[in-house]
């Protein structure tokens, strides 16, 4: 949920890989999508030499070990044997051969969503559905919702560590409701997650051995996919926030059934405490998948206000001004992250994959 687009999320970051697919239009025949081969188009100034390191199914939320060694990112893969997300791992330099199966992370049981490196380099946290049961949960039909694009914020999610042999370590949350979303501070101290403990989809901090719990954001509207500001002081997260009576009724009335509609999201950001919470994005649609630039005066995102058919990545000054666009995809964009070394830059998208609607993960030097 990411949405972790929307990342992912959450829902189920896949479903919102999804969207993305209309952008090639279809062949009404065949019903494939039509070819979109570019890995990099002349405009993206900002990334060199880009690599693509997954090829085939859906691969997303990719983010770095905090030596950017690894990468840490979750899969739905039919060749791999997969029915739904689960969490792998994977060398950062190089290239899963088309024939190999990533370290699996997860249980292989129930549906994942969002991990993420503990600062040791030896644990992941991430979010699964095992518990409840072994199966995929089932996923809502848009069309029993009046065909609007919906996500899934499954109740039978937690937050889990596990080594990164898929050694499973221990359990974090234990609460009713949906625990998921799970990122870690640079400092390694804290995680910031989002739950729906307290009736509504909040941002909550806890200790990285689940202790000390502390809830950040207060108000009525879907808060999630945070993270943390390179120093460790602020969060950056992305929002839906119902104002009509109208708007509050439709997202009450989907939340009670475990379901989100994460087509008109903006960027806030906020003090680790939830102090200072400020908007800095205004511009319509979905806008998410947020992450700190590693100067921490700026910050990368995915949008789709310019175009409603394509995701694609920006750059925005944390007082909102000085919008840049990042990529120029005529198709899905989304899940940036910066290697802590601020070298490289990971992304998930839609491009050069030979027009099926694989979602494959990009690795790309990062030029300011």
């Amino acid at each position: 949920m990411k949405f972790r687009i929307f990342a992912l999320l959450f829902f189920t970051v896949i479903l919102a890989c999804k969207t993305s697919h209309s952008t090639y239009g279809y062949d009404g025949k065949s019903g494939a999508t039509k070819m979109v081969n570019m890995l990099h188009y002349p405009q993206e100034k900002h990334l060199k030499n880009i690599r693509q390191i997954t090829f085939g199914g859906d691969n997303a939320e990719a983010y770095w070990s905090f030596d950017s060694s690894k990468l840490v990112f979750q899969a739905n893969n039919k060749a791999w044997g997969l029915e739904c997300d689960q969490i792998f791992m994977m060398d950062a330099s190089k290239p899963l051969d088309s024939s190999e199966v990533p370290q699996l992370i997860s249980t292989g049981e129930g549906r994942t969503t969002c991990s993420y490196f503990l600062s040791d380099n030896k644990t992941i946290v991430y979010s699964s559905t095992h518990l409840a049961s072994n199966d995929c949960p089932i996923v809502p039909k848009k069309e029993d919702y009046g065909n609007k694009y919906i996500w899934p914020v499954y109740k039978e999610y937690d937050i889990f560590l596990a080594d990164t042999k898929g050694n499973q370590l221990k359990q974090l949350t234990f609460e009713e409701g949906y625990d998921a979303e799970p990122t870690v501070s640079p400092k390694g101290d804290r995680i910031v997650f989002t739950s729906t403990r307290t009736g509504d989809l909040e941002l909550f901090t806890m200790a990285a051995d689940g202790s000390d719990v502390k809830q950040v954001t207060n108000e009525l509207g879907y808060d999630g996919g945070a993270f943390f500001s390179p120093d460790g002081t602020k969060l950056i997260f992305r929002s839906s926030r119902p104002k009509t009576e109208a708007e509050i009724k439709e997202y009450k009335d989907l939340l009670a059934v475990g379901l989100v509609q994460p087509t008109n999201m903006e960027l806030y950001i906020c003090n680790v405490d939830g102090s200072e919470l400020r908007k800095i994005t205004d511009l319509g649609s979905a806008n998410w998948a947020p992450f700190f630039h590693p100067s921490g005066r700026k910050v990368i995102f995915s949008s789709n206000h310019v175009s409603k058919r394509s995701f694609n990545l920006y750059m925005i000054n944390l007082d909102g001004s000085g919008l840049e666009q990042i990529t120029y995809d005529t198709v899905f964009d989304a899940f940036p992250m910066f290697s802590p070394d601020g070298k490289k830059i990971v992304f998930s998208s839609n491009r050069n994959n030979n027009g099926t609607r694989d979602t494959n993960l990009f690795v790309a030097d990062w030029v300011d």
